[in-house]
């Protein structure tokens, strides 16, 4: 039987309203601040409540950018990252697929010494490697261009494993009900892997999205055309700008624009992300 606390409830959710105050505080005047000509950020006192400049500063952002910074519109940078994003993402989640099940059900001579070599790879981030994938790159002839922004960030030893995982915890008899039924690997993998690692899929691709988002190295080494810089890459931009003050109000509504996309993967998959992380029987 569950006991009827009030004094606990209502301690727990004034806990919870007061971690949400703390949480969207900051967010909040990052939109008032977004909303104010540059005048107000002068006196050093910024109003609580949103300005009449929020058409004209965002319009700004989206359609011109600030000449300071290099005057790329925010709609563009954040049309290079969001390409950048699902490109990692689903690229991310289709090699580690493919990789995780040849290691479960194909029997090959080096099978587990090619996943803890996958393994391995955590150890090695971008940052370590980056001067030599830098020049293989270059070589290429990738730099300024989305598959130089992507191709380099797309293999992933947690998402392999993270399915690796999984399909070992599929049960057998329906590997051999399939074998019965004439079903090949391929036909197995299309038709029962893919629906059972739907939940798994869709808890990866928020998290890789997110991690493609919010990318800043990379793009900043192999980008020097103003036309492929990211939104992230854009916000440093505009705050580091040389020999004058950065416009705070465009800068503010290019970080609320550039928060928009990620949170919209999010809700939009929210119930398949939760089930994907806590679901122990699909």
């Amino acid at each position: 039987m569950v006991e009827n606390r009030p004094l606990v409830t209502y301690l727990s959710h004034g806990i919870l309203l007061a971690g949400i105050l703390v949480v969207a505080f900051p967010l909040w005047m990052a939109f008032v601040a977004s909303t104010y000509p540059p005048e107000a950020f002068n006196t050093g006192v910024l109003p609580l409540w949103p300005g009449d400049h929020f058409w004209e500063n965002y319009s700004t952002a989206l359609s011109a950018g600030l000449q300071a910074a290099g005057g790329v519109p925010v709609g563009l940078m954040m049309l290079n990252s969001t390409v950048m994003a699902l490109a990692i993402a689903i690229g991310k989640i289709a090699i580690s697929l493919l990789s995780a099940y040849a290691v479960v059900y194909f029997r090959f001579p080096g099978r587990m010494l090619c996943f803890w070599t996958i393994f391995v790879t955590l150890m090695l981030p971008v940052e370590v490697r980056i001067l030599p994938t830098f020049e293989v790159v270059a070589d290429l002839g990738m730099l300024n261009s989305y598959a130089g922004l992507s191709i380099p960030l797309i293999a992933s030893a947690t998402a392999t494993f993270l399915f690796r995982q999984f399909f070992l915890t599929v049960p057998d008899e329906l590997v051999e009900a399939a074998r019965i039924d004439g079903a090949g690997p391929l036909r197995f993998f299309k038709d029962v892997l893919m629906p059972l690692s739907r939940t798994n899929i869709a808890a990866l691709f928020v998290i890789l999205f997110i991690y493609g988002w919010n990318q800043y190295l990379w793009p900043l080494l192999i980008t020097t055309e103003e036309s492929f810089y990211t939104v992230v890459m854009g916000i440093q931009r505009m705050v580091a700008v040389p020999d004058s003050e950065p416009q705070w109000h465009v800068v503010m509504a290019t970080a609320i624009l550039a928060m928009i996309p990620p949170v919209f993967v999010v809700i939009a998959m929210q119930r398949l992300f939760v089930r994907g992380l806590v679901e122990t029987e699909k």
